[in-house]
């Protein structure tokens, strides 16, 4: 998609943005959230480059906190940020080397809620001009893309279960090539899937 389709890829997700819906969370399926938490804030960073691809990344397998996971760049909101829009801007660019320049924000889906208690804001972007990723040695083994298609299309998620903290826990998962898409970014674009279906 470039120009004109860019304009496209534009409206669609404008349109899905102004579609409403509550917020979504990791207990959505099976358990009902633990009260008392104090959630901390994150943001996430779905962006679309002139081709309608998603940039996604593959965590580290040597990180603490989701190893080797399939992610949406982006995390917590730090004290210098001004919101989790400016969170998921900051790490994108310290994660796959995204400049904030190139980025265009088109707005913010509902909040998900983690079971590792954050509060996830996606924001939904456009990627101006050429773009090669650059992964944040040590924190990002893999860059890769997503086609529109892909990610826009219902069908392709699906209802898994494992068993987590001795009890047995659903989630959408979006397999893609060998990327297994799961979890809270799958259901984050699984909401948006739903909000770009006419």
């Amino acid at each position: 998609m470039d120009g004109a389709p860019q304009d496209l890829l534009r409206n669609r997700l404008i349109r899905a943005l102004g579609q409403s819906s509550g917020p979504s969370s990791d207990y959505d399926f099976d358990a009902t959230a633990p009260g008392g938490k104090v959630l901390r804030a994150a943001g996430v960073l779905a962006a679309f480059d002139p081709e309608g691809r998603l940039y996604m990344t593959k965590r580290a397998s040597s990180l603490r906190h989701h190893p080797g996971q399939i992610a949406l760049p982006g995390g917590k909101v730090d004290p210098g940020d001004a919101d989790a829009t400016a969170a998921a801007l900051r790490e994108a660019h310290e994660e796959i080397g995204l400049n904030p320049a190139q980025v265009e924000v088109l707005g913010t889906l509902p909040a998900h809620r983690t079971v590792t208690d954050f509060s996830m804001t996606p924001v939904l972007a456009l990627i101006h001009g050429p773009f090669t990723p650059r992964p944040e040695a040590g924190e990002v083994e893999e860059v890769f893309t997503v086609p529109f298609s892909h990610v826009a299309d219902p069908a392709r998620y699906r209802v898994e279960k494992r068993l987590w903290r001795g009890g047995w826990r659903s989630y959408y998962v979006a397999p893609y090539g060998p990327y297994y898409i799961w979890g809270a970014t799958a259901r984050v674009l699984h909401s948006l899937a739903l909000r770009l279906t006419p």
